[in-house]
This record gives C-alpha cells, structure tokens and sequence, in this order.
C-alpha cells in the first residue's frame, strides 16, 4: 500500500511517495517462536535478527521506539522493555529470567553487570573498516546455531536470494545513481555511504551510490543541503525517521524546490527503517526502495 501526501507535495515535486504501512512490503515474516533459551538483548541489530528468526526474545530495550523505528519484525506484546539502551534498567533484566544475554560491542561496558544475571555473548555488525552486511550474516548464523534455529540460515538465504532478485528488477531501470538521506533539519540531511547498511544494499542490488565518499559504516555527520545539488542526475531516497516540522519545512525551501531531482520528481520517501539494523533491516530498505523505483519507473 502506497499512501501519497498530496496535500504536502505536488505530483511533479514528488514523481512517487513510498511511505508504507507497517510491514506492508516486508518480506520478512519471523519465524514462529518455539520454546527454547529465554534471550535478552540491549541492541536493536540484535533484537529485530532474534526476532525474525523466532527466538524466545523476554526483555530489549527502547521497544516502543524500535517499533517506530524499525517497525520490523512485530514485537510480541510479552517482551519487557528495559529503557534507554543506554541505561538500561537490570531490575527488569533480572525479573525478566534470561537465560542468555546477547550484547554487542556498542554496549560491552555493560556486560559485567548483565554476567550477575545470566551468560552474556557478544557480537558486532557495526564496526570501523568493515562490512556491516557480512558482519550481520556472520552474527546470523551464529544466533541461529547457538539458538539451534534453522531460521538464521534460512534469513541469510533469503535476504540474498531477494537482493540478487531486485537487481535484476533495478536493472531494468533507469540506472541512475541512488541517494540515501536523513533529514536532520530543514537545511542539514545526513547522507549513508557505500559502507552504511543502505549503501551496502545498493551495491548488492547493482544499484550506484551518489554519495562518494565513506561514511565509517553509518551516515555522514550533517551536510547542508547545497550538497546536494552537486548530484543533480541522483534519485534523492529520504528514510525517516525525520522530524516532521522539519520535513514541511523542507518542502517550502526555494533551494530544496530549485533541485533537478525534485524538478524532475525523482524524490522517494521510504518508511521508517532502523540505519542500525542488520539483515531485517537490509531486506525492509529493500523492499521499499524497490516499491518506490518500480511504481516511479511505471507511473
């Protein structure tokens, strides 16, 4: 489903919006939770791969925001929220019975604590000089095996299997380079290079990142948005999440107007997608690109 904002852009402004239901194009569904190990986590890369394997997830942190956020995979109702990743609350870690504690390294200082409730065992998907992609299949597999969950290998599978499926799709296209932002303010947009997740994505789809330079796997410190009208032949692919004021604001601004992409309408605006997920969030960024790119390309 394809909810246009017509009241906030005009068809030539936006060519297409791709701004998605929860879940509406995501290929993912997690797998059915069995009974197994009681698991916990503080990280979101985690979290959102133990869930779409089916792991008996009992505690993450920041859950009402990771649904906003991430949106997917669902989180069950049952799972105890923990707070901020930051400070996590280990009373409700504790009251929570994990068995097993999976941390990752932007959280390793809280590993001693959280080892006088249960076992803890790292991993690292985001990480200096190395790919977030193969990182995030690595600690698939890993979760997978150590759960005794056939669903790691079968995510692994299939999120290649689909990647090598949109780029035959995107192939098809108009071939030009792709854009990936995030709109801090209405003058400033952080921009995800080759080495982010997003970026990672489009290389494995065949698609061309406009942006050229690393960004230390994560997205560029905030750019004004004269930069990008050094990129006039891009597709501008705005992921939220993005404060709404301003987002509206934006669309008001004679330079943002002025910019060949949006003159042409070559403007997407995905869904809500976490930049530091692992495989789930790869396979969402995905799928909404290719909804946006084969509507636009269609339209």
């Amino acid at each position: 489903m394809i909810a246009r904002h017509d009241h906030m852009l005009s068809r030539r402004q936006f060519l297409t919006t791709a701004t998605l239901a929860a879940g509406a194009v995501a290929g993912i569904a997690p797998a059915r939770a069995a009974a197994g190990l009681r698991v916990a986590t503080l990280d979101w890369a985690i979290l959102e791969t133990l869930l779409a394997i089916g792991a008996n997830v009992v505690a993450g942190t920041e859950l009402l925001q990771f649904r906003d956020v991430a949106v997917t995979p669902a989180v069950p109702a049952g799972i105890a929220d923990l707070g901020l990743r930051g400070t996590p609350n280990l009373e409700v870690l504790y009251a929570a019975k994990p068995e097993l504690i999976f941390n990752s390294n932007f959280y390793a200082w809280a590993d001693d604590r959280m080892r006088l409730i249960a076992p803890v065992e790292s991993h690292a998907v985001y990480q200096p000089g190395a790919s977030p992609y193969q990182l995030s299949e690595q600690m698939t597999l890993a979760l997978g095996d150590r759960l005794e969950r056939s669903a790691g290998r079968t995510l692994v599978d299939m999120t290649r299997a689909k990647l090598e499926t949109y780029g035959r799709q995107f192939a098809k296209g108009d071939r030009r380079p792709i854009l990936p932002i995030n709109l801090g303010d209405a003058r400033h947009v952080r921009v995800f290079g080759s080495d982010s997740m997003f970026g990672e994505v489009l290389k494995r789809t065949g698609l061309a990142n406009a942006w050229p330079d690393l960004t230390s796997y994560s997205a560029t410190a905030p750019v004004g948005i004269e930069q990008l009208a050094t990129m006039p032949d891009a597709w501008i692919v705005l992921i939220p999440p993005h404060p709404a004021d301003a987002f509206a604001e934006l669309q008001k601004s004679a330079f943002w107007q002025a910019l060949p992409a949006v003159q042409a309408g070559r403007v997407l605006v995905l869904g809500s997608i976490n930049p530091y997920g692992a495989l789930p969030a790869a396979e969402r960024f995905a799928d909404l690109l290719a909804e946006g790119l084969t509507h636009a390309w269609n339209g």
